[in-house]
């Protein structure tokens, strides 16, 4: 009887949370895409007027000399920049904190993000604390607290998945606790995204793979959401298509261009879709279990993608069929129900041909407590799933993907 009324009144305050989204309509980044894009970005930085620019990205990608074409171009237009490269892979608030020191310690009027969703996720952070003096990184925590428009932010994503150039989202590890949380305004998406395939050639299969999965993810729980709406669904299946004809591809043959490219605008749909009408379980489970052990997003959420569409397959069953028919799964005229389990075993096809695994050894039986309460904390505030979940429950999924 508790579980019932509980529901309930989720469904209620989902649907609330729904029209907040489509009252919000969250701004569409200028968009420039093509291989050798990157080389157009000194040319929109000198029409906003900036002068010296903060770049965000990790040290990795610096040490693969991924950003010297940037450099170079920079350079050649006479714009200033500072490099910050501290962002780890699950970005932390002293990230943060130490790149708005950068930022301030150096002049700058605007950021550039290059690399995946961690240093774009660092960079909007950092982009609110400038323009919130004397507020902390928790208290952006939740939604719609950035109150202030951020310096001009252009994102440059170097993986083809999480959509963090076009979303309203952030996430933050916040060390001390091992926990991570999202932030959520309007106002952290980029006012550019450059999508340049050549930057993506070089990614070795197993990011290909999990950045691919991660978009797919996105789209799939914007689809299936019980929040979703007509906008949202156009570009979420744009995002389905694209990835299931051209992911493998990409995964077999880095250096297909046009694979590449196309991955990286099935990321930024994707990254319209769920921006629109959030994500659900798989999202909630992997980000703490990336709190607890820094397992990579991607990878998290391509490993939980198919025990959660199993659980909700029956209640999502007409939209995973219509997903199906899109990606070209089966016959039209098939039953949704067909359909829909041939949607989920293509996903764990996937899966299996690009190396995903289908668990995780890291979980350890004294934090499913944990996982399963913060998860469902997450979980209520403002997804939609198709199939509500008890804490109960969720243990139980949590214990699906412990191997053996």
């Amino acid at each position: 009887m508790l579980w019932t009324v509980t529901k309930a009144l989720l469904r209620v305050k989902q649907r609330f949370m729904g029209l907040i989204f489509r009252m919000i309509n969250p701004p569409v980044p200028k968009l420039i895409s093509g291989a050798g894009s990157i080389k157009k970005l000194p040319e929109e930085i000198k029409k906003e007027g900036l002068s010296h620019i903060l770049i965000v990205t990790d040290n990795v990608l610096v040490r693969l000399g991924m950003l010297d074409g940037l450099f170079a171009a920079l350079e050649k237009s006479a714009i200033a920049y500072t490099l910050f490269d501290g962002v780890e892979q699950n970005p932390t608030i002293e990230n943060m904190e130490a790149g708005l020191k950068a930022y301030l310690d150096h002049g700058c009027d605007g950021i550039v993000a290059f690399g995946g969703g961690s240093p774009m996720d660092c960079a909007k952070v950092i982009g609110a604390l400038k323009s919130h003096p004397n507020q902390s990184v928790h208290s952006f925590r939740g939604y719609f607290k950035i109150k202030n428009e951020l310096p001009p932010l252009f994102a440059v994503p170097t993986t083809a998945g999480t959509g963090s150039e076009v979303t309203v989202a952030a996430v933050v590890k916040d060390a001390k606790n091992h926990e991570k949380f999202g932030i959520g305004d309007k106002r952290l998406v980029p006012k550019w995204a450059i999508l340049d395939p050549d930057l993506t050639v070089s990614l070795p299969p197993h990011i290909t793979a999990a950045t691919g999965m991660d978009a797919l993810t996105h789209a799939v729980e914007s689809y299936i959401s019980r929040i979703s709406f007509a906008i949202a669904d156009e570009y979420a299946e744009k995002a389905v298509r694209l990835i299931l004809a051209n992911l493998e591809n990409a995964y077999d043959n880095g250096s297909d261009i046009q694979a590449r490219n196309n991955m990286l605008l099935a990321s930024y749909y994707a990254g319209l879709a769920f921006t629109r009408t959030m994500v659900g379980y798989v999202h909630a489970i992997a980000h703490n279990l990336g709190g607890l052990y820094g397992i990579p997003h991607g990878l998290a959420n391509a490993t939980i993608l198919p025990y959660i569409l199993d659980y909700s397959r029956k209640d999502a069953q007409t939209r995973l069929a219509r997903l199906a028919v899109v990606a070209n799964i089966g016959e039209k005229d098939s039953s949704d129900e067909t359909l829909s389990t041939m949607f989920i075993d293509r996903i764990r096809q996937m899966n299996t041909k690009m190396g995903i695994p289908s668990g995780f050894k890291e979980i350890r039986e004294e934090d499913i407590p944990l996982i399963v309460k913060r998860t469902m904390a997450e979980a209520a505030f403002a997804y939609a799933p198709p199939t509500l979940m008890s804490a109960s429950q969720c243990d139980g999924m949590i214990r699906k993907l412990i191997p053996g």
